[in-house]
């Protein structure tokens, strides 16, 4: 009986499996000529232009006012070149334009007031894509991609505590002088865009080497032959987005950069979690405001900085009691380091975490200590601080 039932059973398993085909195949024949309708249903997108048609440029190009060659098929071929390149980057190109309104409107308006011209904000996008933190291999940094010689000779701090490189005003009135200087070199923007990328030197070098002043017909290193139609693809992008497929509606804008500018007086290494309380915000909107602080606090001294919209109003207030509440609540301690001891073992001794040792004594992560450096230790006044050989007031922290 039992072998009985299980044959039976397989035969009512391929007799299941078997009438499900014909239902299967009469859904798929059903599916099959309904899909258009289902399709035809849904709310169509804005497709996107075809890659060639992209192409055509009828009217005259110019970069700041300076007319491009396009009569000349190699410039033709090279402009068609970067814009394919940049068009096939959707996301990057959408990134771009969604960031615009929160950073453009400040360069343009520093570019105007210094009569530079407008088509040099297209810079910023092809050199960071309007990041404050991109840095370079070689060592460019922040908006405008200054290396650290170029961007102090024309006035922005570079240092372990502040980097105004990334910060977007700072280092665009950097840019503007720096703009200045090239145009009044070369007497050509296109030529000072170029020089932007490789050098003044570098570029003067070439003009004299091969005789001829004309951006278009220099034999230049590829990344610079590039750069400048790399400028103008961005600028044609933004000059119609809807053109090339980028149909952003006002909402899709990231919104513009919206603060209150305060100066604060730091009488020492003030944390920035303080700033944050005075600004009735936290932490990390007083970093995302402020890209050019580095690490956790404010040096002593005078500082400008941003706060969110609004919060100026009652700031000094709030601000003033809270650096002398945290010096009556911490007590500065030197520790002398010892044989074996590491900065994790220093921080598990004394109850604090290891971020906070770093933050204090200025230190790269990476560093190795040695017997003998001294480190400052913060420890609530109430709790008991062992005394070790070696402490005493006016012994320095270590550096880097």
């Amino acid at each position: 009986m039992k072998g009985k039932r299980e044959v039976q059973k397989k035969i009512d398993l391929k007799e299941t499996g078997f009438m499900k085909w014909p239902l299967v195949v009469l859904l798929g024949i059903g599916l099959f000529f309904s899909w258009p309708q289902v399709f035809s249903a849904l709310p169509k997108a804005p497709s996107d232009p075809p890659l060639i048609s992209s192409l055509k440029i009828d009217t005259p190009l110019d970069l700041c006012d300076e007319p491009v060659p396009l009569e000349i098929q190699e410039v033709r071929e090279r402009l068609e070149k970067e814009l394919l390149l940049t068009l096939w980057d959707r996301p990057q190109v959408i990134l771009w334009l969604k960031r615009s309104r929160r950073y453009l409107p400040y360069i343009e308006e520093m570019l105007q007031k210094n009569g530079i011209p407008g088509d040099l904000k297209y810079i910023a996008l092809a050199e960071s894509a309007l990041r404050p933190h991109a840095g370079s291999p070689k060592g460019a940094m922040g908006f405008w991609q200054f290396m650290q010689d170029t961007g102090r000779q024309y006035g922005l701090a570079i240092n372990s505590r502040i980097d105004e490189r990334r910060n977007i005003f700072a280092s665009t009135q950097a840019a503007v002088k720096y703009f200045k200087d090239l145009y009044k070199q070369f007497g050509s923007w296109t030529l000072a865009a170029a020089a932007y990328n490789m050098g003044g030197d570098a570029l003067a070098d070439e003009i004299q080497e091969q005789g001829i002043k004309d951006y278009y017909r220099l034999y230049l290193p590829i990344e610079t032959q590039r750069y400048v139609f790399r400028i103008l693809s961005i600028k044609l992008i933004f000059s119609d987005p809807k053109r090339y497929g980028f149909h952003l509606s006002g909402e899709d804008y990231y919104p513009p950069l919206e603060f209150d500018r305060i100066q604060v007086n730091c009488l020492q290494d003030t944390h920035l979690r303080i700033i944050a309380q005075a600004a009735k915000t936290h932490f990390k909107e007083i970093k995302d405001l402020n890209p050019e602080i580095r690490g956790y606090s404010l040096p002593a001294g005078k500082h400008s900085i941003l706060i969110p919209k609004g919060a100026a109003r009652g700031f000094e207030a709030r601000y003033q009691p809270l650096p002398h509440q945290q010096l009556a609540d911490q007590k500065e301690h030197i520790y002398v380091v010892k044989e074996a001891d590491t900065l994790s073992s220093i921080a598990n001794r004394f109850g604090v975490p290891l971020s906070s040792i770093i933050t204090w004594n200025h230190l790269n992560r990476k560093i190795t200590i040695r017997p003998g450096d001294k480190l400052i230790i913060y420890r609530k006044v109430q709790e008991p601080v062992e005394n070790d050989e070696g402490e005493g007031k006016g012994a320095s922290p270590v550096n880097d």
